[in-house]
C-alpha cells in the first residue's frame, strides 16, 4: 500500500527536504501541499492549498508538519481531528498540549509522531547523554542552530535535558550566591543544569553535552551538516505512525 502523504510548511527548508524524500521513496507519494506563502494551485500534478481548512474531507493517510512553534499545535489537532496521522518536526509544544493530543490520538485511534529532531545520530545524542548523567551529574547543554530558528532553546537540548533530569540526582551547579554580570550569560535553568543556546548563520543543527568532574570532563556531540540528515527519521515515522494507535514523543519511541 502506498502511503499517501500530506506535507504542512512545504515551502521552507524541512518542508520541501521532505517534499524531495517522498518524491524519491517508491512507498510513499504526496497527497496534497499546504503553505500559507504558496501561489501556486498545483505543483506537477500535486494539489496546493493555502489553508488546512480546504483539506477538510481529503483523503491521506499521513499529515508531515514543518511550519511555525507558533501554528504547530493546532496543525497537530487539525491532522488527528480529521484522520491523519501526523508526524510533526516543528518544536515548542508544552508538556500540556504533547498530553492533549496524545489523549486525542488514543481516542481517534490514530498514530503519530512529535520529534524533536529527526537525525538517528541525534536520537543516540541524547540516549548517550542521559546514560552519562547517572555518572557525572554536573553538565552543561549547548545547541547550536541556523539564525532563522525561532525557538529557544531547541525542542532536542530540551528533550536532552528532560531525559537526562529521569535519571540524575536533581541539583542546583555552580555556586549558591552565583552573580550574572550580564542577563542570560548563564543560560537557561532546567532543573539545576544549564542550557546554551547559538543562533549563527552557516549553521544547520548541532548539540553538544559537556561532563565535568573531578580531573576530567566528557563531552558528546553530533552534528548535522545538511538536512538530509533528518530525512531518515522523517521516512521512518511516516511508515511507523500508520501502523499506530497512538502519538508518541521522541523519534526514540519509534527506534
Amino acid at each position: 500500500m502506498t502511503i499517501q502523504v500530506i506535507i504542512a510548511g512545504f515551502k521552507g527548508r524541512m518542508g520541501s527536504t521532505a517534499l524531495e524524500m517522498v518524491r524519491q521513496d517508491k512507498e510513499l507519494a504526496l497527497a496534497a501541499l499546504l503553505d500559507p506563502f504558496a501561489t501556486e494551485t498545483e505543483i506537477d500534478g500535486v494539489p496546493v492549498f493555502t489553508s488546512k481548512e480546504d483539506l477538510i474531507g481529503f483523503t491521506a493517510d499521513v499529515w508531515v508538519d514543518f511550519t511555525t512553534p507558533a501554528f504547530a499545535y493546532e496543525n497537530t489537532k487539525f491532522a488527528l481531528e480529521n484522520g491523519f496521522a501526523p508526524v510533526v518536526g516543528t518544536t515548542g509544544f508544552s508538556p500540556e498540549e504533547i498530553e492533549a493530543l496524545t489523549r486525542l490520538s488514543t481516542e481517534k485511534k490514530i498514530g503519530g509522531l512529535i520529534a524533536p529532531n529527526f537525525a538517528i545520530g541525534a536520537i543516540l545524542l541524547t540516549q548517550f547523554a542521559a546514560h552519562a548523567a547517572k555518572y557525572f551529574p554536573d553538565l552543561e547543554i549547548i545547541e547550536l542552530h541556523h539564525d532563522q530558528k525561532k525557538d529557544a532553546p531547541s525542542g532536542t537540548a530540551i528533550k536532552t535535558a528532560e531525559l537526562i533530569s529521569q535519571v540524575r540526582t536533581s541539583k542546583k551547579q555552580g555556586l549558591a550566591d552565583e552573580e550574572e554580570l550580564m542577563e542570560g550569560a548563564r543560560g537557561a535553568a532546567f532543573d539545576g543544569m544549564r542550557i546554551h543556546s547559538v543562533r549563527l548563520p552557516g549553521l544547520v543543527a548541532h548539540q553538544e553535552v559537556i561532563f565535568g568532574a573531578q580531573g576530567e570532563g566528557l563531552t558528546i556531540r553530533h552534528d548535522s551538516y545538511d538536512r538530509s540528515s533528518f530525512m531518515s527519521g522523517v521516512r521512518l515515522g511516516i511508515k511507523e505512525v500508520v501502523k499506530r494507535e497512538q502519538l508518541v514523543y521522541g523519534l526514540e519511541q519509534l527506534l
